[in-house]
C-alpha cells in the first residue's frame, strides 16, 4: 500500500507550493487561533488557489463554533475536515462533508472504542497526548498500541520527521503520515529541504 503524506501548518503560499511540488499527497491549514500555525480565512482562501490539481486540502478545526466551520467551508476550498478536539460524532457529521477525527493517545484510550464511535469518519489521525496541548506537540507516542488490523485508515501524527519516518511506517503500516513541526525552520515556516528529506524517506519504504 503507498503510504501518502500530509504537510501540516502550512501559512505561505510558497510552502503549500513547495510541498506539492516535492510530492506531498495533501496540506493542512490549521483554524485554531492560539495555535502559533494559524492561518485566517482570507490567507487560507489564498494558499488552495495556488495549489496544483490532486493535492489534498484540509481543515484542521479545535472545538470550534459550527457556524465559523460553515463560513471556512463557504470560503475555502477544502477536500477534509479534520477535528482535533473533543467533537462528538455528531458535530463532525453536520457539515456534510468527509472528516477525519485526531486520538490522541491517552493511557486509558481504547482506540477500537474509537473506531466504534467514529464509524462516519474517513480516516483516524493518532496523536501524541499532552494534556491541554490538542496537536503539534513534538513528541511521538507508542506506535505498539496500534493494532495490527485495524477497521478504518490510520494517519499516524506526532514528532514525525525525517529520521523517525520510515521505521513508523515500517512498524505500523499507516495510511498516511502526517507532519508538521518536523519539516519546519520555525513554527509555521516550512523548509524545502526537509520536507523534501521527510518524502523521499516515504518514498523510500512505501
Amino acid at each position: 500500500m503507498t503510504t501518502r503524506v500530509k504537510i501540516c501548518g502550512i501559512t505561505r503560499i510558497e510552502d503549500a507550493v513547495c510541498a506539492a511540488q516535492q510530492g506531498a499527497d495533501a496540506i493542512g491549514l490549521v483554524f485554531y487561533a492560539p495555535s502559533p500555525r494559524a492561518v485566517g480565512i482570507q490567507q487560507a482562501a489564498d494558499i488552495v488557489a495556488q495549489l496544483p490539481p490532486f493535492v489534498t486540502t484540509v481543515g484542521l478545526f479545535v472545538d470550534a463554533d459550527a457556524a465559523f466551520v460553515q463560513n471556512v467551508i463557504i470560503r475555502v476550498s477544502l477536500d477534509l475536515l479534520q477535528f482535533h478536539g473533543d467533537e462528538p460524532p455528531e458535530y463532525c457529521e453536520q457539515f456534510n462533508k468527509p472528516y477525519m477525527k485526531a486520538i490522541r493517545m491517552r493511557d486509558d484510550l481504547s482506540l477500537e472504542s474509537s473506531v466504534l464511535r467514529y464509524e462516519n469518519a474517513k480516516a483516524l489521525l493518532l496523536d501524541s497526548y499532552q494534556p491541554g496541548i490538542p496537536g503539534g506537540t513534538g513528541t511521538t507516542f507508542d506506535w505498539g498500541r496500534i493494532p495490527d488490523k485495524m477497521q478504518k485508515p490510520i494517519v499516524l501524527a506526532g514528532g514525525l520527521d525525517a529520521g523517525n519516518v520510515a521505521g513508523a511506517i515500517q512498524q505500523t503500516s499507516p495510511y498516511a503520515v502526517d507532519v508538521s513541526g518536523g519539516v519546519e525552520a520555525n513554527k509555521g515556516i516550512k523548509d524545502a529541504a526537509k520536507m523534501a528529506a521527510f518524502i523521499n524517506e516515504v518514498k523510500r519504504v512505501r
